[in-house]
């Protein structure tokens, strides 16, 4: 017979948090606790005094000692020996949760070794050390319930809310199903084009590539070990993989055939391409108008998103000048910041005035957010 789920604690509001591992994820995510006003704690012996000393545990024993929630972030493929270590140290009422970029293994080795005594919630954070550092929002993550602990699953919700997370309950099949086709597939492409050496230190590039640009950037600012994992540990990375270089495969044989046959005598290429060289389009095209004024949305949301990033960013400048003791008005800074603007608004051709305008806007703006 099953052993009955302990005594759950209180809200995670009000209940310390444990990390067991502090990589750069740990430090992220105690980063944002701190930031929310919820307390924890962090133990890591591969960084030892890597730990800043206010938050340091000096063993798994110290780390879970008052805690409610431990959050195991180290590794995926180091996540079952890790609860191992931990299963003697918990006590009643406590809920464990993984912060792995896969979810079927962690979530089987959870429910082997946790199983029904201790409370335990797999979960994937969408965001990372990058993300934090770009003031990126919102924040999101992945929750995927275990069905002999819901209300666990409720708790971990609200602390992914307090400290500012979208939260999306899937399974752990699913949560992995989707990643295959989406988490692993990037890693796939980008570290496929950074080996075959796209785009590497070009002049320029057309607005196309830049985009993949960035997703390449984004790649190669995570840990190597990420690409690994993510390939070896999600079981349908590899069938989202064959899948992706059999349509590469066949469309480079297309194109090869196409080469090797040579212009059709009197016939023209079709412009819009046809068979395998066809790309979808969203459906019926739009006036131009229509069209032009979409993409002024498009521009303007971007702009919007940009600011409450700016916005954040002024908030963390803020915290650091507390720190400092220095006032939040510096006017050799502004002074700085508005020459640059000024100077990027002549390169693009933009009228430098104008530029100049809004920038004094964005300024006040972002004083009013490191007063708050």
């Amino acid at each position: 017979m099953p052993t009955m789920p302990s005594a759950l604690p209180t809200p995670a509001a009000a209940s310390e948090v444990a990390i067991l591992g502090y990589g750069r994820f740990g430090r992220a995510l105690g980063q944002l606790l701190a930031e929310a006003g919820v307390s924890h704690r962090a133990y890591d012996p591969l960084v030892g005094s890597g730990v800043p000393p206010e938050f340091r545990a000096d063993s798994l024993r110290d780390l879970v000692s008052e805690a409610k929630l431990v959050v195991v972030a180290v590794p995926v493929p180091r996540i079952r020996s890790a609860l191992v270590d931990l299963r003697p140290h918990l006590g009643p009422g406590v809920i464990v949760l993984d912060v792995g970029s896969v979810k079927v293994g962690p979530a089987a080795a959870l429910a082997e070794v946790l199983g029904d005594a201790i409370p335990w919630v797999a979960t994937h954070p969408l965001f990372g050390p990058l993300s934090l550092a770009l003031a990126e929002r919102p924040l999101r993550v992945v929750v995927c319930p275990a069905a002999a602990h819901p209300e666990a699953a409720a708790r971990v919700r609200e602390l992914y809310e307090r400290i500012g997370c979208e939260v999306v309950e899937q399974t752990p099949e699913g949560h992995d199903r989707v990643m295959a086709h989406t988490h692993a597939l990037t890693f796939f492409v980008a570290k496929g084009m950074i080996d075959a050496g796209a785009g590497m230190d070009v002049p320029f590039a057309p607005p196309s590539f830049q985009a993949i640009a960035r997703t390449i950037e984004t790649v190669r600012s995570d840990a190597g070990h990420l690409f690994s994992a993510i390939a070896r540990d999600n079981p349908f990375a590899a069938e989202a993989r064959k899948q992706l270089v059999q349509a590469l495969t066949s469309i480079d044989r297309a194109l090869d055939a196409q080469l090797a046959e040579g212009p059709r005598a009197g016939q023209e290429a079709s412009p819009e391409g046809s068979g395998k060289f066809a790309i979808p389009d969203l459906g019926e095209r739009s006036p131009e108008l229509k069209q032009t004024r979409e993409h002024i949305d498009a521009v303007d949301r971007e702009i919007v998103r940009l600011l409450a990033q700016r916005a954040q960013l002024a908030q963390r400048a803020a915290r650091a000048k507390a720190k400092l003791g220095a006032p939040v008005l510096d006017s050799t800074r502004e002074a700085e910041v508005m020459g640059a603007r000024r100077a990027w608004a002549d390169e693009l051709k933009v009228d430098a005035d104008a530029v100049a305008e809004v920038f004094r806007a964005i300024m006040t703006m972002s004083r009013r957010a490191q007063r708050t």
